[in-house]
């Protein structure tokens, strides 16, 4: 997988602004106002290299991802959606930190450079452009990246479209934690998705025990792969059980 990361084209982003990292000053300044900015992959390590996002567009680069994964067991499908559930987070990361701190950020896979570790796996997203349009920039963005990886795993597209909402909303949530206003920062995410527009779903979110969970659509298949296990808010858990297992997570009874 390495060697399919190497034929992207490259740039290397050096320059510091305080202690946000190596990123445009425009998402310095979101990333900024961000507690915890790193690791909702904001700010990327100093002296990563990454790719342009429009690279992981080219067909080449998923087939050439899934083919370096397929030996660990597992089909395509379910490789590509492990890798999609934790890449949608990251990609969708900076249009999302810039929304809920009102200073919008753009999607477009133009302006955003993506961060990857060895493996293929997006680490940070940087977006170097202001946007009056967010939700216009993430419908491209998706619309850019899933037909070439629906296609390289010989699947749907749909559901890689729902683990983008999931995306989405859990983005939205980590960042009301963040900022300390979980219900503010959640209430732009029907708004925000619908303004996207089909076929992405409506997001949602499930209060357990004083605590907010989003309120999933998709199923990440990550108990597919060896050694995988089924996440606590999976929606093919029984109702009962996932509101318990949430409940305890919230610190409930």
């Amino acid at each position: 997988m390495t060697g399919a990361v190497r034929r992207l084209p490259r740039v290397t982003c050096e320059a510091a602004t305080g202690n946000t990292g190596p990123m445009s000053g425009l998402q310095a300044q979101v990333a900024g106002r961000v507690p915890g900015a790193a690791a909702l992959g904001l700010v990327p390590p100093r002296g990563a290299l990454g790719v342009p996002v429009a690279g992981l567009a080219d067909p080449a680069w998923p087939a050439a991802l899934l083919a370096g994964r397929a030996g660990r067991g597992g089909d395509l499908r379910v490789h590509a959606t492990v890798w999609w559930y934790s890449a949608s987070a990251v990609l969708l990361a900076p249009a999302l930190a810039g929304l809920a701190v009102g200073r919008p950020l753009s999607a477009r896979p133009a302006d955003t450079t993506v961060f990857l570790a060895p493996d293929g796996r997006p680490v940070a997203a940087v977006s170097s452009a202001a946007s009056d349009d967010p939700a216009g920039g993430l419908r491209e963005l998706l619309g850019a990246v899933v037909p070439p990886l629906a296609e390289a795993a010989g699947m749907r597209e749909r559901p890689l479209w729902a683990v983008a909402t999931d995306s989405l909303a859990n983005g939205l949530l980590a960042l009301g934690r963040a900022l300390g206003d979980v219900p503010a920062v959640t209430a732009l995410a029907g708004p925000l998705a619908a303004a996207v527009g089909p076929p992405l779903p409506a997001p949602g979110y499930v209060d357990v025990a004083g605590a907010r969970f989003t309120e999933r659509v998709s199923c990440c298949l990550l108990d597919r792969l060896p050694g995988g296990s089924t996440c606590v808010s999976c929606p093919a858990r029984p109702p009962a059980e996932r509101q318990a297992l949430l409940a305890r997570l919230a610190g409930g009874p």
